[in-house]
């Protein structure tokens, strides 16, 4: 890929788990009372039809890793287990009072923090106790986050006889001055013995987080992780971009100086490459940085245009509501977005207070939904389209104009209604969302928000 290409496109951009992204929510007229009334009509709406998703956050983590951006509690002490499931299940309670009939549950994913912080007993716990007062689907897709270094096979057993079949195990990268900078020290004998655990359970998909862009990572250190990646075969592969926002996250993100971090060039060396190989060892580019066997859901889902984009990632399938629970988790109403506290004194709090811990969210106009769907298409297809009304908005003709380097360069085509994203310009499919993102452009932000997009 051109450097030029990278110097002139490597710009400050969201991820585009949501629109509007966070920063651009409209907290001003917000309301619990406004984010119920939407959930209520969503789920009213999907939940016979389709189901409902759960995403279930357990921020706790033995120790913190200096490349995480997610929100988390860094403690050794367990005993904060069980008031933190006795919390999530009160908070899942609220929701159940405000539901006017039983849910149907499609997608649970335990993320963190560390999920396998939790021992397996109060895992059990707080599931059963979500599952004894929902009916479960039978097209259901149950997935966890493991830590290699702590997930046992018990803990493997349980959530797989609860109806779990997939895992992510979180590699990052298998060089040890990198695993020592990121202060991750975790050998390649424990992923694969988590692997392999997994496999002889039953999991029917395993996903590896693999992350290019970390301090003192070279092109030999991404090859080398690759190479032993590949040696276990797992069913999916996330190749992310490290997101360096050390003005959001605080002293976390500042145990290395920036100087260590590959340049904007190097870094996409490190992706274009790595890409290279994970697809000549037979893995499929599906939607951004994330890559699976065509044996894997995930591929069969891109293939029907039925992979879907939220807040827990991609997914195979979609569902119109989304219940976080526990502390910053996000839900997703379709029709708005709404944060739990990010401070756990503060949940607990709320909790006690017998009130939904929401304390932001956004409720979405006419427009923003018009305009989300746009980025979903082109986040999950790479390609978008207008040619029916619901998809058209004044604004349009002004976007496709504003593409017109995009086309020039070769990353995109634009037909009379329709834009798609070329092989080329898949490394650039933020860059492509950005143009339709409104609510950026009317308001560029001065300070630091987003990370590089490349």
């Amino acid at each position: 890929m051109a450097i030029s290409l990278i110097q002139k496109y490597n710009v400050a951009g969201p991820r585009y788990t949501s629109y509007p992204t966070v920063p651009y929510w409209d907290n001003l007229s917000f309301s619990n009372e406004k984010w119920i009334e939407s959930l209520k009509r969503s789920f009213a709406e999907s939940n016979r039809s389709e189901g409902i998703s759960l995403y279930i956050h357990l921020p706790f983590c033995e120790s913190l890793c200096t490349f995480c951006g997610c929100h988390k509690r860094i403690t050794k002490r367990h005993e904060v287990e069980t008031p933190y499931v006795d919390a999530v299940l009160k908070e899942w309670k609220l929701y159940l009072n405000i539901l006017e009939e039983r849910p149907l549950i499609k997608e649970v994913h335990l993320g963190g923090g560390t999920p396998t912080f939790f021992k397996p007993k109060e895992l059990k716990r707080l599931l059963e106790g979500i599952f004894e007062t929902a009916e479960i689907a039978e097209n259901k897709a149950f997935s966890f986050e493991g830590h290699p270094n702590n997930t046992t096979r018990e803990h493997l057993q349980m959530l797989f006889d609860l109806g779990f079949d997939r895992v992510s195990y979180g590699v990052q990268d298998y060089s040890q001055k990198v695993q020592k900078a990121i202060h991750r020290i975790q050998p390649f004998e424990n992923v694969e013995k988590v692997t392999q655990w997994a496999r002889e359970i039953g999991y029917k998909s395993i996903s590896h987080d693999l992350v290019f862009g970390l301090p003192f990572q070279t092109l030999e250190d991404v090859l080398f992780t690759i190479d032993k990646t590949n040696q276990l075969r797992p069913d999916r592969i996330a190749f992310y971009s490290y997101a360096h926002v050390p003005w959001i996250k605080g002293s976390g993100q500042r145990g290395f100086d920036e100087s260590n971090l590959p340049s904007g060039d190097e870094k996409r060396l490190l992706y274009e490459t790595g890409k290279k190989h994970l697809l000549d060892a037979g893995y499929a580019e599906i939607g951004m940085d994330h890559f699976s066997l065509p044996s894997d859901s995930m591929y069969k889902s891109f293939e029907n245009n039925n992979l879907h984009r939220n807040f827990m990632g991609y997914t195979a399938s979609k569902t119109q509501v989304m219940i976080g629970l526990g502390m910053s988790a996000i839900s997703d109403s379709w029709y708005g977005f709404a944060q739990n506290e990010k401070d756990l004194d503060d949940y607990y709090t709320r909790i006690e207070r017998n009130e939904i811990p929401v304390f932001r969210g956004h409720i979405l106009n006419e427009e923003d939904l018009i305009i989300r769907k746009h980025i979903l298409n082109l986040m999950c297809h790479f390609n978008t389209s207008w040619e029916e009304n619901s998809m058209y908005f004044p604004e349009i003709e002004n976007i496709t104009k504003q593409l017109g380097e995009m086309v020039s360069d070769g990353l995109i085509q634009i037909t009379d209604r329709k834009i798609e994203v070329t092989n080329e310009g898949k490394p650039f499919v933020r860059n492509v969302c950005m143009a339709f993102d409104l609510r950026l452009q009317r308001n560029i932000p001065n300070t630091k928000i987003f990370s590089m997009t490349v």
